[in-house]
């Protein structure tokens, strides 16, 4: 069960990309779950949006079950379609009618078409990253912050490095995650007289996406993922989701518009 002391008892935290994905030998593989994970054991109520019913079903189950939170499931996909923009304002809705505040914003969700030369990118292939990334990014925030202003929330969004260093095969994936950089800056300048502090995480982890992308693109895979110096990859929960959880509390209210690279010693830049 939660702590009784969690800073987050009560709270509501909105995750996207928050379903639970199976890694091939049966872990929990998904950066969005575990980030979930973290916010309900300090007692915090979810939000958590996803393309898979199933996905996000199976997370509901495990989360209330395992720590007597309340989980909002709301099926949601950012795409290029007039229907998007409407998709993320019930997500907001169905947030606000069930708990009546939110607290915090997690920008998790992301597809792309990794492993495919920017030469060989097709239009399709470009937007598929852009609207699920920066698209939804742009479209949460913007619903979501007359709630955060609010209760003086924080948002945490995801980049990566592969933006930060330049992959090989990752154009759009990296063109969609310096875009949220970018735009998580401005709105760290925007938003901090409202007492918003927004700041970006660039995660390492073993989950479902880099074991699908390492299956479908060995090739790909051996140019841009390496062990990190650590020794292993990052735990999606307990290495990612703990950091998302103190980026969004009170001892780092005054931290805002920073970028937090999670590569066990392997992201190491100026």
């Amino acid at each position: 069960m939660a702590s009784d002391n969690g800073e987050f008892k009560g709270k509501t935290v909105i995750i996207t990309g928050g379903g639970r994905a199976v890694l091939e030998d049966g872990r929990s593989g998904g950066i969005g779950y575990g980030i979930a994970n973290a916010f309900a054991k300090e007692g915090a109520n979810l939000v958590i949006t996803g393309r898979n019913v199933k996905k996000l079903d199976d997370a509901k189950e495990e989360l209330e079950r395992l720590y007597g939170i309340q989980v909002v499931t709301c099926q949601a996909d950012v795409d290029k379609s007039d229907a998007a923009e409407g998709r993320v304002k019930n997500v907001v809705k169905q947030a606000i009618d069930t708990f009546g505040h939110i607290d915090v914003l997690v920008n998790n969700a992301q597809a792309s078409s990794a492993g495919v030369p920017l030469k060989d990118q097709s239009i399709e292939q470009f937007d598929l990253a852009i609207y699920s990334g920066l698209y939804a990014t742009f479209l949460y925030m913007r619903e979501c912050y007359p709630y955060l202003k609010e209760t003086q929330g924080s948002v945490v969004n995801f980049a990566s490095g592969a933006g930060l260093f330049g992959n090989a095969g990752q154009a759009s994936y990296a063109a969609a995650k310096e875009g949220i950089r970018g735009m998580s800056r401005v709105a760290a300048t925007e938003w901090a007289p409202d007492n918003i502090n927004v700041n970006m995480v660039c995660p390492l982890a073993w989950t479902s996406g880099l074991e699908q992308f390492k299956n479908e693109y060995p090739e790909a895979y051996e140019k841009n993922v390496t062990m990190p110096p650590m020794g292993h990859y990052g735990d999606a929960e307990t290495e990612i989701g703990r950091v998302v959880v103190q980026l969004a509390s009170q001892d780092f209210k005054y931290m805002s518009g920073e970028t937090v690279t999670l590569e066990g010693a392997m992201g190491q830049r100026p």
